[in-house]
């Protein structure tokens, strides 16, 4: 089953006007990343506890924990780190949602990424094998700047840690924004994809676009994810009007440019979603 969901800080930082226009669009998941401007890893637990009440009493679940994990530069303490992971496995428990979204670490412009490679398979090794303990699957998502920004390198991190629970986030934008191929990507990456984040990006304006409008090949990834029994979600997370290494916007209004832009593509391809 193909399932919506969305990065509902995008639209708001208001919880209650992001499951408004969530149920506006027939959306019922939530990749958690913030609420009232605060980073879900740095949200009290009265603040977390209101939250799932929320949550509950709207019939909305969690698609994963958006957190920042692996969003950090490869020369940080990683003992630090690891404190922040084990605060994010705790809220996967806490919203019953065993799923974390995780990068792979900035390396400093203009360095080699090979010479960082044997740090970061390290560090990657250690955050799948305490998520393996407490049965969370890890999402790892590609991005600019980080070591996994290519799709060989995603592959080399996913293929050497060879864990069941460390899998690949899609992100067809951000291989765009690097000049990935994103065909060739999609070749390499698609027997480790569990997630998929639908962003669109044009080279040309360079801007984020929604699905379709720009180079992210979003309708034929989408058509070859369901022929192949593609069993997960679709998070939505259009940057359309901000897009930072730590924060997107979109708003309610273009957001709704966003939600229908995918809804149309899945229903010209016949692609069943709830």
């Amino acid at each position: 089953m193909i399932r919506l969901s969305a990065f509902a800080d995008e639209i708001s930082s208001n919880p209650i006007e992001q499951l408004d226009v969530l149920s506006g669009h027939g959306i019922k998941y939530i990749e958690f990343r913030a609420i009232h401007g605060t980073n879900v890893l740095d949200l009290s637990e009265t603040q977390h506890a209101q939250f799932r009440d929320l949550l509950r009493s709207r019939d909305f679940h969690l698609s994963a924990i958006g957190s920042p994990i692996g969003k950090i530069r490869i020369n940080e303490s990683f003992d630090e780190h690891l404190e922040r992971f084990d605060q994010a496995m705790d809220l996967a428990d806490f919203y019953q949602t065993p799923r974390i979204r995780v990068f792979s670490f900035y390396m400093p412009p203009g360095d080699d990424p090979a010479s960082h490679r044997a740090t970061v398979l390290t560090r990657m090794a250690e955050l799948a094998a305490r998520a393996a303990a407490r049965g969370i699957s890890l999402f790892l998502e590609n991005e600019k700047g980080i070591y996994g920004d290519s799709a060989a390198r995603v592959a080399d991190v996913i293929e050497t840690v060879d864990s069941p629970f460390l899998a690949h986030a899609f992100d067809p934008a951000n291989y765009v924004e690097i000049g990935q191929p994103v065909d060739e990507a999609w070749a390499r990456l698609r027997p480790y994809v569990k997630h998929f984040h639908v962003k669109d990006f044009d080279p040309k304006t360079h801007r984020n676009v929604p699905a379709g409008a720009g180079d992210g090949q979003i309708s034929d990834l989408l058509q070859d994810a369901a022929d192949l029994g593609y069993d997960g979600f679709l998070v939505l997370e259009p940057h359309l009007v901000v897009a930072e290494l730590s924060f997107g916007f979109t708003g309610p209004e273009r957001f709704a440019d966003a939600a229908n832009a995918l809804k149309q593509i899945l229903q010209e391809r016949s692609i069943a979603y709830a």
